[in-house]
């Protein structure tokens, strides 16, 4: 038929076509003029509205920058002024410390009364971790302060042996009176790097940022500020040290209010970091110890990043002797940097790092860019509107004649050609409408036997489809209905070998756990019957003393006991597992009966215990139950204990995918767990398992319970466990299995029951 009507078609085509090309150059010229119309008014509005917009862009992009290197100067001189501040009050304590001592006022040698001196201090001066001196003779006293525990002490060390000092730590009441020993350790303070630091300089020193422990082992940082002291003949006689918490620093970084996005952090010429804003300590705890933090390992992205790029760019820290501004990319977002150096006369040389995303600053300008944009569509779409009736007006009459020429050329034969004008033009219209006429006549024709074609063409694709469909349902049901056969032999077979195991281990188990009676009474007859002869025979022959002490006859009295007792907690386990395999089996109850669904919980979570212990690249599995107090409900056991089975099974396998891709430090940190509660609400009985694995894809929610759908590899999962589930559930109990999941929280199933029985499908 399309040939036909290729045929049939051709000369009237090839008719329009040569009066298209002889048209062609009479309209030309017109056609142009409407495009240039057109173009004009578009390229002169465009050209005006870009402008405009990209000026706006640009004085913006320069007051958000101006704003930046503002906010950013502001902020790094009020952490120069407080970190001047904070970090004067130590070397002023040592100073008053030293002046104190010179003046006779404070007598290092009375340990005691030097210590509650110091310890006043601490009252005064919260920050404080540590204050107190070392003498060279190894003696000395001080005070720490230990906020996590709410406790300041005074520290004594007047025993010295071979360098090491032993510290005594007490309590004080509110008047500054001893009133317990808290803790006694041993300290080498003359081998401490602050006293050796101190002691090398001459003079009053920071000896360094470093983990603060103290008598509690307390985890902080803190920074040493130290004084040597020396008398009138020049010869060191103490150092005064002052551990200054550096946690409030990091407070105060925080509750700076300059960024919702941005960091500060402070680090050490070597990388190592000082203080940061955030929630996150610039120190970590290994093996239960406190150790520094590189800025590049911080868990806080930005400062992670930041600090590397500093580290990549400029390849020594100890370069920047100036304020630097840099901006760099991070995560597709600019990012404003602004690195000051901050030292002190003393020896602290830090930098002050201020990080703030672009995207903090540019929400209004973005908002007023998009605005610009709609407004500049619109007003190009206005302008199109206008300029096209404007040319419309000018040329409509031209164009008239070629529109209708080219739609009939396209097939379009019902329009007609009523172009006034011209008498060429008449001439032409005339010409057109009797080709018109006679292609309508062919097409009618033509038309009539495609309709009949199609209409036999839908009848036969419809009877196809009804086939095709009907025997999709077909395949899908002999699918189905293989699944539960395989896996009803399957389940079958397993609970025959469970049983016929369970009845073999039984009779031993049962013979030996019924005779550890009789030996426990035979047992204790004889150790009474020895114990008896020893009272009457004190002083046995040599042979047998002997033999007394070779069978070392003490322990052996009391480890027989214990040998006894332990063989009947074993068979009293293996009787329970016993138990619990017979239950999971439940050969014997293949009808509807009454069941405690508690029990058959328990029952699989026997049968899978070996998969919840520990491995080596993972820890245990941990259950939690919450059952509820349930009335025993009607159901096929076996088959809900299979649904049990293989629900619990997905989610120890969820766990596992999910502990590959952790650390076993992550795994500690968020261990895997399967929580387990069962519900009566209302005649219908509830089972609620969850886990805290990596969830189910969106993408997979819908495909869950169909037959053969698994996101396992190959040969580690058939697909059905949770199809053959939602059929036992759904069909055979009249019940309700559905699931609640979020992507990296985990996923809950969750379990309906009738208490009603005679609602099942039999």
């Amino acid at each position: 038929m399309e040939i036909l009507r290729k045929i049939t078609v051709q000369p009237y085509i090839q008719q329009l076509s040569t009066l298209w090309q002889n048209l062609r150059p009479k309209i030309h010229f017109n056609v142009s003029l409407r495009l240039l119309l057109i173009g004009l008014f578009m390229i002169q509005i465009f050209l005006a509205v870009g402008s405009v917009g990209y000026l706006s862009f640009v004085n913006g992009q320069k007051a958000v920058n101006d704003l930046v290197t503002q906010l950013m100067n502001k902020t790094s001189s009020v952490v120069d002024q407080h970190l001047n501040s904070y970090l004067a009050v130590p070397t002023q304590l040592n100073q008053m410390n030293a002046d104190a001592v010179k003046t006779g006022i404070l007598d290092l040698q009375n340990l005691e009364v030097s210590g509650k001196y110091l310890w006043k201090q601490m009252q005064l001066y919260k920050n404080l971790g540590y204050n107190g001196y070392l003498l060279t003779t190894g003696k000395g006293a001080g005070a720490g302060n230990y906020p996590d525990r709410k406790l300041k002490t005074l520290e004594i060390f007047s025993d010295v042996t071979e360098g090491v000092s032993k510290i005594k730590s007490y309590s004080m009441d509110e008047d500054g009176n001893i009133k317990t020993l808290m803790n006694t350790y041993d300290y080498q303070g003359l081998a401490q790097p602050w006293y050796v630091k101190t002691v090398k300089a001459g003079y009053p020193i920071w000896s360094g940022v470093h983990p603060w422990v103290g008598a509690f082992n307390s985890g902080s940082i803190a920074a040493s500020a130290n004084y040597p002291i020396y008398n009138n003949q020049g010869k060191l006689t103490a150092v005064f040290g002052i551990d200054l918490l550096l946690s409030n620093i990091s407070k105060f970084l925080d509750n700076i209010d300059f960024s919702d996005n941005g960091v500060i952090f402070i680090m050490d010429r070597n990388g190592l970091l000082v203080a940061n804003s955030g929630d996150t300590n610039p120190y970590k705890f290994a093996s239960g110890e406190v150790e520094r933090l590189a800025a590049i390992h911080s868990s806080n992205p930005l400062i992670k990043s930041t600090s590397k790029y500093l580290l990549n760019s400029l390849d020594n820290l100890q370069t920047i002797q100036e304020p630097q501004q840099i901006k760099f990319n991070f995560r597709g977002n600019d990012q404003f940097v602004k690195v000051t150096p901050w030292k002190d006369k003393l020896g602290l040389d830090w930098l002050v790092v201020i990080a703030v995303p672009e995207s903090d600053f540019m929400a209004q300008i973005d908002a007023n860019t998009r605005n610009t944009i709609f407004l500049s569509i619109v007003i190009l779409i206005l302008v199109f509107i206008v300029s096209t009736c404007t040319s419309n007006c000018i040329t409509q009459p031209i164009f008239e004649l070629s529109k209708v020429s080219e739609l009939i050329a396209n097939g379009q034969l019902n329009k007609s050609v009523d172009v006034r004008g011209t008498y060429e033009l008449k001439i032409l219209s005339d010409t057109f409408n009797k080709m018109v006429q006679q292609l309508q006549e062919s097409f009618t024709a033509l038309e009539t036997a495609n309709q009949n074609l199609e209409i036999a063409n839908t009848e036969l694709e419809a009877r196809v489809e009804k086939r095709t469909v009907e025997l999709k349902a077909t395949i899908e049901e002999l699918h189905q209905t293989q699944a539960q056969i395989v896996q009803s032999e399957k389940m079958s077979a397993l609970g025959e070998m469970i049983a016929g195991i369970a009845h073999e281990i039984n009779n031993p188990v049962n013979f030996i756990y019924g005779n550890i009676y009789h030996l426990k009474d035979y047992s204790d007859d004889l150790l009474t019957l020895i114990q008896l002869y020893q009272s009457y025979l004190t002083e046995p022959p040599e042979e047998i003393a002997e033999k007394l002490v070779e069978i070392d006859f003490e322990f052996l009295q009391q480890d027989l006991c214990k040998v006894l007792i332990s063989m009947e907690i074993g068979t009293q386990r293996i009787q329970e597992i016993v138990l619990s395999l017979r239950n999971f089996s439940r050969l014997d109850e293949a009808e509807v009966k009454a069941v405690d669904i508690n029990e058959g919980i328990n029952s699989t979570l026997v049968i899978l215990s070996h998969r919840l212990k520990a491995k080596c690249a993972r820890t245990e599995i941990e259950i939690i139950k919450n059952y509820g107090n349930l009335p025993l409900i009607d159901c096929y056991a076996s088959q809900i204990n299979q649904v049990f089975m293989n629900i619990i099974n997905n989610a120890i396998d969820a766990l596992e995918e999910q502990d590959k891709l952790r650390s076993l430090e992550e795994i500690k940190a968020k261990p895997s767990t399967i929580k387990i509660s069962t519900v009566y609400d209302h005649e219908w009985i509830s089972i609620h398992i969850a886990d805290n694995g990596m969830g189910i894809q969106q993408k997979d929610s819908s495909r869950v319970f169909n037959p053969f759908f698994t996101t396992k590899g190959v040969g580690e999962g058939t697909g059905l466990g949770l199809s053959i589930s939602y059929q036992i559930i759904t069909q055979k109990h009249c019940g309700q299995l559905f699931f609640n999941s979020v992507p990296g929280e985990g996923t809950e199933f969750v379990i309906k029951l009738p208490l009603n029985g005679s609602r099942f499908k039999l």
